[in-house]
């Protein structure tokens, strides 16, 4: 795998980011997000890249669920795309910020009525009764918003700014190559690491 030291990473997850929409047959968008509880442990579930930049990998959810209260805590955490139709991963560990209103709103606003309804019906992450319940939720939200509901307060972005990115390619006999960049200040260093 030709590497360019002089590149910077997002360019290269964004290389085969393209590569994976060509292939992979659900989701290649899909990222296991992992936060870590106050008590320390970890929880990890699959969420979606909705944006990318040199800045850092961008998903959206309800500041009441479980991962955003994770993050309140401790505002570090994981991700990490695999690709099983191209055999590539990328992992990318750093801080986590909340993004600006504007790009949750551009966001928000981007999503069909349906989803932007299920932004205010549900109350991610708290115990519910029965499915029931959630759908008489959603019609009184449609009932109460039937052209252009606002962005819930209780809604919006998360960017998680890698400090440390891994990208993995499959290799005949398990001779992977994987390598490190890991961001030195205002610099990455890069580093081949053994399979």
């Amino acid at each position: 795998m030709e590497i360019n030291l002089n590149e910077h990473p997002i360019n290269l997850f964004s290389s085969w980011f393209e590569e994976a929409k060509k292939s992979e047959i659900n989701d290649p968008q899909a990222m296991s997000f992992s936060s870590v509880s106050e008590d320390g442990y970890p929880s990890i579930r699959m969420v979606l890249l909705q944006k990318f930049d040199k800045r850092g990998f961008v998903f959206f959810t309800n500041y009441n669920s479980r991962k955003a209260k994770e993050i309140e805590i401790n505002a570090k955490g994981a991700v990490c795309f695999h690709w099983k139709s191209i055999r590539k991963q990328v992992q990318a560990i750093g801080r986590i910020e909340k993004v600006s209103d504007n790009e949750s709103d551009e966001y928000y606003f981007s999503r069909p009525l349906g989803s932007q309804i299920g932004a205010w019906a549900s109350r991610q992450s708290e115990h519910l009764e029965s499915r029931e319940k959630l759908m008489k939720k959603v019609q009184k939200y449609e009932k109460k918003f039937i052209d252009k509901p606002p962005r819930p307060p209780f809604w919006g972005g998360f960017r998680l700014v890698p400090q440390e990115m891994e990208f993995w390619s499959d290799g005949k006999f398990r001779l992977h190559d994987r390598f490190n960049f890991k961001r030195v200040e205002e610099e990455w260093e890069i580093n081949r690491l053994y399979p």
